[in-house]
């Protein structure tokens, strides 16, 4: 399977804009998996708090780990 890949602005309407130079790359026939990512604020926050909670010192548990390097 093939990817390709671009950013697009959504509206209100039911219709997905393809830029034309992307849609030159579709094939004509055929089947195709179509995933839409969007931004997502909350995930945001999501990201900060995982990053802020990777960057806490190891608890007593783990710091075995770190003689084994």
């Amino acid at each position: 399977m093939n990817a390709i890949e671009f950013t697009t602005e959504l509206t209100d309407s039911s219709v997905l804009n393809i830029p034309s130079n992307m849609a030159s790359q579709i094939p004509k026939s055929g089947r195709a998996r179509v995933i839409v990512l969007t931004d997502d604020s909350d995930d945001k926050e999501w990201q900060l708090g995982a990053y802020e909670q990777f960057l806490r010192d190891d608890s007593d548990e783990d710091a075995i780990y770190e003689s084994i390097i």
